[in-house]
């Protein structure tokens, strides 16, 4: 029988046993109370039938109202409502922010496909954008006198940014800030949860730290907005938010959202007639597996029994819905919902972007098969390193397919992302997928997130495509391009003003604007060339992508020899020659007449114009002749910090040399010796990716220490990068070079024990190699960061100095605050290796970063050379030893021409060398680069040839 209406309370004794009993009762009278008794008993029945119908039913629930609006907007999907953009104020405008007129703008809009470049005003009140273009005078009109801030920017570019309008205010669709902040402390890391693999009730909003130091550092990037996502260590990590990055008066995480979902604290929260997304993260592949000590199968199926408990909750509220929409009321109880699946509900109702970190084809494969049986859509695949290779995997996605979220050139950090490609963005964009890039922060430092569209564009991917990339598309992946991403009237007031055009080198904000507010309080502005107002040229790579596909991402990176002992070089614009060991630009093309350069078995037998170079020595009818289009031959770079030539894939202990053994911490075995020096010639391995790559970039050496987690490193050495082995001529460029320690702050054991110990080894007088360096005979290199070690470290120079009467080759490597010592330093003749080039606060003893322009005058690099320290530059990651080119130029660009074309090539060839105890440079044996299209240091050249007079060869690529 159904449940009875609550309103009916039925007799506790059946209806014929209330007929009186007993002998007294007469006959007519029991006849009577039969009847009554019979007429109660089909009574009931008739009611409790009729209540079968629940037309007839009497019962409503007194919240029926609430439960038909909920069940009617079930399937209701995010979006602005329809009047959005005739709002009158930004719900995050800040009461008292003036008015601000930029005038004489160049903007990209982002508009008509990215192509739209206007070049007018931009007028912005109330946290919004009001007119762009020509604004009319009437508007103006309307404000008091002096109540608008007019800047007149004189043609600077405006662009839309990390959360609005402008030409390229940046948006980051994949950041960590706030929950894994900088520097990192205990508990900084707060991004990753050891719950289980399935975790879609959490939430990054509850982790964020409003006090990273990264924050004020992006925003100097010009990121407005960015979204931080939890960690990859689970399969379903939880849910993320899109922050604006402007410091809020209320100084709190909630304070900082952009279109929180309305529900953000349960499901009981009244829904408006519009709905604000979602984000949720997913992650495939190796780090849920690393985790959870799974396989790929077991992280799949917990997708599917997440997804099905997820839709077991769906179809019962579908059916509850269906009975109270027909009101249907009887036993419909409560409304079937758990707090902990809601979101995952959600997902499957089409209201949260789904962002999924997966590398392989398997891991997509896998990913998109799920989403057609569920049935529920992916916003973006992040990190993807094979997606370029299966387009046609991603377009099976249930309802569209994903964005593809990249890194540039950042890869082979694991197995997944072996296959990772410079190339990808062009590629997957000619597939009709749309890419944008992003940060990983701090993975890469959000800061620079504009770089990772200028090297797309670079390698191919066409400008408005890349500005696309961090800007409208990445909007578009959050579902907030009815706010930001675009340069528009009644969109949001975020706005970058750049010194330069955003896909040139080097462009830094002048100012940016989060809400109508600007964020930066007295920049510093670089005046650039005029060739960088304009978006620079790149070389054709169609080759290049063409056999990245071809070889299943994987292509043939060795360079080819040149089949005869002459090569020609014409059309050459500039040479530059290492001349004893110092740069020197010896010929530059004049009156448009471009140079030649004759190079016999890897050396140069002349150069000039023709008509001056003795070409009539040679044949040169059988000469390989290299037309470099106005081109330039400069020497070959170095590169120093990463692992290079010692581990070819970082997180695969396998694919390397491995730690070396330190006594510091631990025993040494007895058949190594308690006072042997490893030498990283010994565990060198030739022909890595990121080698060739970098040689293919014109990094033609590397010098690299063994690798160490904490104090001992060992000896140095120098190595070609384009040789096949070890035992091919020229190979080993120097055996050894300088003796690498560091002296960090790793807590165990202490600062002042590391420095105890490397003062007993100086003022040793035992013949081991630590008496060379006592001697000048070698270099002490010592990878420092603090300031205060760096002083003791200066100190000890001193004393060793003072023992041996001899003076000490010291060069600190890292050295993030070593300006705050530039003096110092100069006085105490000790080398400066900065690495990384652009600083970033990472841990406590980098935290007083020198940041550089817009923030301050000076970066690192210009304040310690104006101190006529001994300065080079290095790299962190293998795969960032393909810009070394581009740190050197970004690094003169910053100086405003304090730093030369041939001191910024120094920086990474000649000053590098000279700082790790190198000789390659001074005796006239160093690698030559050929540059097509322009010299090495522009984003318009390519590099075509390596010079080797050590190997007596040229390599063409």
């Amino acid at each position: 029988m159904d449940k009875l209406p609550i309103a009916y309370t039925p007799t506790r004794s059946l209806p014929y046993s209330i007929a009186p009993t007993g002998s007294r009762a007469s006959p007519k009278l029991r006849f009577f109370w039969f009847c009554l008794s019979l007429l109660a008993f089909y009574a009931l029945c008739a009611r409790v039938f009729l209540l079968k119908d629940p037309v007839h039913s009497a019962y409503v629930p007194i919240n029926a109202s609430r439960i038909i609006d909920k069940c009617r907007k079930l399937d209701l999907l995010p979006g602005p409502p329809p009047n959005f953009h005739a709002r009158k104020a930004s719900d995050r405008f800040v009461p008292g922010t003036r008015p601000t007129l930029i005038r004489n703008a160049t903007v990209w809009t982002g508009r008509v496909d990215g192509l739209e470049v206007i070049r007018g005003d931009v007028f912005m009140d109330r946290g919004m954008i009001r007119a762009v273009g020509e604004v009319d005078p009437g508007l103006l009109a309307e404000y008091d006198a002096g109540a608008v801030t007019t800047l007149d920017v004189n043609g600077a570019w405006v662009s839309p940014g990390a959360d609005g309008k402008g030409v390229v205010r940046i948006i980051d669709v994949h950041s960590h800030l706030g929950v894994y902040s900088s520097p990192a402390l205990k508990g900084s890391a707060d991004w990753n949860s050891h719950g289980g693999p399935i975790l879609p009730w959490l939430r990054s909003l509850d982790a964020l730290n409003t006090h990273d130091d990264a924050f004020a550092l992006t925003v100097a990037g010009g990121v407005t907005a960015a979204l931080v996502l939890p960690g990859s260590a689970n399969a379903i990590g939880g849910q993320a938010f899109t922050i604006k990055l402007r410091k809020t008066a209320e100084r709190s995480p909630t304070s900082m959202l952009l279109e929180p979902p309305y529900d953000l604290n349960g499901t009981d929260a009244d829904i408006p007639d519009h709905l604000r997304w979602r984000q949720m993260k997913h992650a495939c592949g190796e780090n849920p597996s690393r985790v959870y000590s799974n396989t790929r199968m077991d992280t799949f199926w917990a997708f599917r029994q997440a997804y099905d408990k997820a839709r077991q909750i769906k179809e019962e509220q579908d059916a509850y819905c269906s009975k109270a929409l027909t009101g249907q009321w009887a036993d419909l109880g409560k409304f079937p919902e758990d707090l902990q699946w809601e979101a995952l509900v959600d997902v499957l109702r089409g209201r949260v972007r789904v962002q999924a970190h997966c590398y392989e084809a398997v891991d997509f494969d896998d990913l998109i098969r799920i989403t057609n049986e569920f049935k529920f859509s992916i916003a973006a695949v992040h990190h993807a390193s094979e997606a370029y290779l299966v387009p046609d995997v991603l377009k099976r996605a249930y309802a569209h397919p994903p964005a593809v979220a990249l890194f540039a050139t950042h890869g082979r950090y694991k197995r997944e992302a072996y296959r990772s490609s410079e190339l990808a963005p062009r590629i997957l964009t000619d597939s009709g997928l749309k890419v944008v890039m992003k940060s990983d922060h701090p993975v890469t430092n959000s800061r620079y997130l504009l770089f990772e569209a200028q090297q797309a564009h670079y390698y191919g991917l066409a400008g408005h495509v890349a500005l696309s990339a961090v800007t409208t598309h990445a909007a578009q992946v959050l579902g907030m391009d009815h706010r930001i991403g675009y340069v528009k009237k009644g969109w949001d007031a975020d706005l970058a003003i750049w010194d330069s055009h955003p896909l040139a080198l080097g462009a830094t904000p002048s100012q940016v604007f989060v809400d109508g507010i600007p964020q930066l309080a007295a920049p510093y502005v670089v005046h650039k060339p005029v060739e960088f107002q304009s978006s620079p040229k790149t070389p054709n790579f169609d080759r290049d992508a063409a056999k990245a596909l071809e070889y299943d991402g994987l292509p043939p990176l060795l360079p080819t020899k040149a089949d005869t002992d002459l090569v020609l070089f014409k059309n050459v614009r500039t040479i530059i020659l290492p001349v004893e060991g110092r740069l020197t630009e010896v010929y530059i093309a004049q009156g448009g007449r471009a140079g030649i350069v004759l190079v016999k078995n890897g050396s140069i037998s002349c150069y000039g114009e023709q008509s001056k170079c003795l070409i009539g020595d040679f044949d040169v009818t059988r000469a390989h002749v290299v037309d470099l289009r106005q081109g330039a031959i400069t020497p070959g770079l170095l590169s120093y910090g990463a692992p290079l030539g010692l581990q070819e894939i970082t997180q695969e202990a396998s694919t390397g040399d491995g730690n070396v053994y330190d006594t510091m911490i631990g025993s040494v075995p007895n058949i190594v010796g308690k006072d042997t020096v490893m030498r990283a010639v010994d565990g060198l391995q030739f022909t890595g990716r990121s080698e060739l790559l970098a040689y293919r970039a014109g990094v033609t050496q590397a010098i690299s220490a063994p690798s160490h987690k904490e104090f001992l490193g060992g000896l140095g050495t120098s190595f070609s990068l384009g040789a096949f082995n070890k035992l091919e001529r020229g190979a080993i460029i120097q055996e050894v070079t300088g003796l690498h320690v560091a002296v960090r702050h790793f807590g165990v054991p202490s600062v002042s024990t590391q420095i105890a110990a490397l003062r007993r080894l100086l003022l040793s007088t035992d013949k081991t190699v630590w008496s060379h360096i006592s001697q000048e005979n070698m270099t002490l290199v010592v990878e420092a960061d603090s300031a205060d070690v760096i002083a003791s470290l200066i100190l000890l120079k001193g004393e060793v100095e003072d023992r041996f009467t001899a003076k000490m080759k010291m060069t600190i490597a890292g050295a993030t605050e070593a300006h705050l010592l530039a003096k110092e330093i100069a006085q105490a003749g000790v080398g400066i290796i900065l690495n990384p080039p652009r600083p970033f606060p990472a841990a406590w003893e980098h935290r007083r970063v020198l940041p550089g322009p817009p923030l301050s005058k000076e970066s690192g690099i210009s304040l310690l050379l104006a101190h006529n320290v001994t300065v080079g530059i290095g790299v962190v990651e293998s795969s960032s030893a393909v810009n070394a080119r581009f740190d050197a130029a970004w690094a003169a660009l910053e100086s405003a021409g304090r730093i030369s074309k041939t001191e910024a090539l120094a920086l990474v060839s000649t000053n590098l060398e000279k700082l790790l105890g190198g000789k390659s440079y001074i005796d006239g044996m160093s690698d030559l680069v050929a540059t097509e299209g322009g010299d090495l240091l522009g984003f318009e050249s390519k590099v075509v040839a390596v010079i080797s007079p050590r190997r007596v060869t040229v390599d063409l690529f």
